[in-house]
């Protein structure tokens, strides 16, 4: 897989008829192998290992209703009251990072009113924080350290 812009670590992959899995710590199962993934993966190892946020305040790939319309975010981090800390969305290393996918989390966050939003292809990451009396996103050099 391709290398990327994440603190280096060891996974737990294995080769299956189905194809290659990696283990998912928060979901606690082996999970297709896709690009997407091993982005996924890496955000995940950097959220608890890094951020030092606890695995039971971390959620993957749940469905959301946004506007009518049935959506899958990838990773949502918690605050210990429940709200959301942050939503952050994966995609694979060749996908790039453009409004369209700024578009899509910001949807997605209407919904969710996150604190913070991370987009990540696993070579760039871009975060902001959310200004809700003016109805934008700030951009900021990367989200908080987990508190």
């Amino acid at each position: 897989m391709t290398s990327l812009n994440f603190p280096a670590t060891k996974f737990r992959v294995k080769n299956t008829e189905k194809g290659r899995l990696i283990f998912d710590p928060i979901r606690k199962k082996f999970v297709s192998l896709s690009p997407e993934e091993w982005v996924r993966q890496h955000v995940v190892f950097w959220l608890l290992s890094r951020k030092r946020i606890p695995s039971s305040l971390i959620n993957i790939e749940k469905q959301l209703d946004v506007a009518g319309t049935v959506k899958r975010y990838d990773i949502l981090v918690f605050n210990k009251d429940g709200s959301i800390h942050t939503i952050i969305e994966c995609k694979a290393p060749k996908i790039k990072l453009n409004q369209t996918v700024f578009d899509q989390i910001a949807r997605y966050n209407l919904a969710l009113n996150a604190q913070y939003l991370m987009i990540t292809n696993g070579l760039e990451h871009y975060y902001c924080t959310m200004d809700y009396e003016n109805q934008r996103y700030d951009f900021i050099p990367e989200i908080p350290d987990y508190q």
